[in-house]
């Protein structure tokens, strides 16, 4: 099992975060890791992408908050796929 640097790992998170257009696989083709290998650190840091309708223009308590958060979800999941 490879051990990756903490910074390294930071600096792959933020390079997904922030490209939009790119899927997971396209980041790991450019830094050499395994898909699922960035996929937890990405989940271990908790970042994502922004959708381009901010979930906070909906208070979080609302079934529409869940529904903005779920397609967000979705459009992640599909451009995974990808």
């Amino acid at each position: 099992m490879k051990h990756y640097p903490a910074e390294f790992k930071a600096d792959a998170v933020a390079l997904y975060a922030s490209r939009p257009g790119t899927t997971i696989r396209q980041v790991v083709a450019d830094l050499g890791v395994n898909p699922e290998t960035l996929r937890n650190w990405i989940r271990a840091a908790g970042a994502g992408r922004r959708s381009a309708a901010p979930a906070e223009a909906v208070p979080q308590s609302s079934p529409e908050a869940e529904i903005v958060a779920l397609r967000r979800n979705v459009r992640e999941l599909e451009e995974e796929r990808e």
